[in-house]
């Protein structure tokens, strides 16, 4: 019998995933990539360093995977933290645990892993093909028969695998490739969108660029809708810049804005930042009145940046209504009130994000209605098989996306080459 023919469009994390375990099935694979590298998201993941997956129970890994996680059941079970840790570490690459579960290579080099994964594509006798865009998929009789390139050459196949990512960070390939093959062939394709991107916002302190460049860390940001029910809460780090705000609490937040304003039809949402989760506003409030109450001839300005930076003094004591030479005997209770509030609720309208080729993450993708979860088929087009960021899946950084990535590439190369059984 003739090993089955797959062909991967798209050598990043899932194409490459996909690419091993359907070699590992004894089919014969070609990957096709248009760029002249393989892995160049990859190589760029985790500030460089890779983060390639997070060490979490699949029930608590899937809450970090708010884009429809729950798809992913099946697929984690092929491909799960566990066994992708056990996967790099058989091909060599020792990885070491970071805070909330992130798993890091110990080079601290994302080379190597992008290097073991195409090693062991090779090894495994998968025919590597850079530099070859691939203009449009063929069909036959609702199964898929290959593919064609920009050069008229056509690569017949039983089974193609489509790994060509989203429209997020396209100076690594992601431009979007996929989606007309995916509806060309019948499938529909979800209102694409930028999640894991910094938030925009027309206040007045962001266009003065007053607080420009501030970092806070372990602070909580709420997203609200229009009625003021929270919508989310991400607790982290944050950093104001030119245009609003940055930083993994901002990006976590931004899916949420995305869907607040496409749904409520307003030019902004609302959110608030809490610059210190773990005290109340009672505690606040009476911290402050300790210290002044022992310095009571010193200006407010100086008893309160011993708890929030600097720079944001003048501009919670404005917001308060507070002058920032008022001494202890003269502020007013209903003034100090406000501000430890402020503490608390700092608020802010969010205008909306930076723009999807900006964001980490691409939102939307082809249907998962259209797709089989066991096995990353096409419900279709028989022997056509999706992964990776082309799907409708998107979770929050930390390793979250990459473990989505390996897992669907993996059960799509797994079932791939099992065409002549069915599927």
């Amino acid at each position: 019998m003739q090993p089955i023919q797959v062909i991967v469009v798209g050598g990043g994390p899932s194409g490459l995933m996909a690419a091993i375990a359907a070699a590992e099935q004894k089919a014969k694979v070609t990957l096709v990539d248009k760029g002249n590298k393989l892995g160049r998201k990859l190589a760029i993941s985790g500030g460089g360093r890779c983060n390639v997956t997070n060490n979490k129970p699949i029930d608590e890994l899937i809450r970090y995977i708010p884009g429809n996680g729950r798809f992913l059941h099946s697929a984690l079970q092929h491909m799960n933290p566990e066994r992708i840790i056990a996967f790099f570490e058989q091909l060599g690459i020792r990885l070491k645990e970071e805070d909330h579960g992130r798993m890091f290579p110990v080079s601290d080099k994302a080379k190597t892993v992008v290097d073991a994964l195409i090693g062991e594509a090779v090894r495994l006798g998968v025919q590597l093909r850079t530099n070859e865009p691939v203009e449009r998929l063929l069909y036959e009789d609702g199964a898929v028969t290959g593919v064609v390139l920009h050069n008229q050459a056509v690569l017949e196949a039983d089974a193609v695998i489509l790994a060509t990512g989203g429209c997020s960070v396209p100076h690594t390939g992601s431009t979007g490739d996929g989606y007309p093959w995916a509806q060309a062939a019948g499938h529909t394709i979800t209102e694409l969108y930028p999640t894991e991107v910094p938030l925009t916002s027309n206040a007045s302190f962001i266009r003065d660029k007053v607080l420009q460049g501030l970092s806070l860390r372990d602070i909580a940001v709420t997203v609200w809708n229009e009625k003021g029910k929270k919508l989310v809460t991400h607790e982290g780090d944050l950093i104001f810049t030119h245009f609003g705000l940055s930083g993994p609490a901002a990006l976590r937040c931004s899916q949420f804005v995305v869907k607040e304003l496409k749904r409520s039809g307003r030019e902004t949402v609302s959110i608030s930042i809490d610059l210190k989760p773990e005290l109340s506003v009672e505690a606040i409030s009476q911290w402050g009145l300790n210290i002044w109450s022992k310095e009571p001839k010193k200006a407010i300005k100086n008893i309160i940046k011993q708890m929030i930076p600097e720079r944001m003094a003048p501009l919670l004591l404005k917001m308060s209504d507070i002058d920032e030479a008022t001494t202890y005997d003269h502020v007013q209770k209903k003034q100090w009130a406000e501000w430890c509030q402020l503490i608390k609720a700092f608020p802010m309208k969010i205008s909306g994000t930076r723009s999807l080729e900006e964001a980490f993450v691409t939102g939307g993708g082809v249907n998962l209605k259209e797709i089989h979860p066991k096995s990353m088929e096409s419900k279709v087009i028989r022997g056509l098989f999706f992964c990776g960021e082309i799907l409708d899946i998107h979770g929050y950084t930390g390793g979250y996306n990459i473990t989505a990535a390996f897992a669907t590439g993996y059960t799509a190369g797994h079932h791939a080459a099992q065409q002549e059984l069915g599927g």
